[in-house]
């Protein structure tokens, strides 16, 4: 960018910058939705962990990575947007041009949006771990249960109680 005066932005630029914070603001906002998203998938998969219906819970982890990748492909359509409004929104150590920056952020709502997905952020990480170590729970249950099975004297390795009973080798025949 040439060196401008901050009052002599054309109009092709201003509406440049404008586009770039409006689109960028977008972004932030559907990623905050999925994010919301992501935690009602996360609060519903607690609830059938604890419950043990194994369909529910692999339609939730599906469920569950689709939202995944669509946060991660939001994402890296919002790095390289966030750079463009940097560069169009230079934040110089003093000038006004930072204030413009800080000026839009705030019109646009963008430091609010940073904020509250960083907290969904967070809020996602946490809940997930907690199912994570639910679903450990769960499995070390199961786990037990089919050793106690296995043990069982009427498992298929121990066919009845009876069952050894050797067949019989000789025959008496003047009976």
């Amino acid at each position: 960018m040439a060196d401008i005066a901050p009052n002599t932005l054309s109009d092709d630029e201003v509406s440049r910058r404008i586009s770039i914070l409006r689109r960028f603001r977008e972004l932030l906002k559907t990623q905050r939705d999925r994010f919301r998203q992501y935690l009602e998938v996360l609060d519903k998969q607690k609830d059938v962990i604890e419950e043990g219906n194994a369909e529910d819970l692999a339609a939730h982890v599906e469920l569950e990575e689709k939202i995944i990748a669509d946060i991660f492909s939001i994402q890296k359509v919002i790095d390289p947007l966030e750079d463009m409004y940097r560069d169009a929104y230079p934040l110089p150590r003093k000038g006004r041009k930072g204030r413009d920056r800080e000026a839009a952020e705030e019109s646009a709502g963008i430091p609010g949006l940073k904020d509250a997905l960083e907290g969904l952020r967070s809020e996602a990480a946490s809940r997930a771990e907690r199912n994570r170590e639910l679903l450990s729970r769960r499995m070390d249950a199961i786990r037990s249960e089919i050793k106690t099975i296995r043990k069982s004297p009427y498992s298929k390795k121990n066919r009845s109680l009876y069952g050894e009973v050797p067949s019989p080798s000789l025959i008496d025949i003047e009976g």
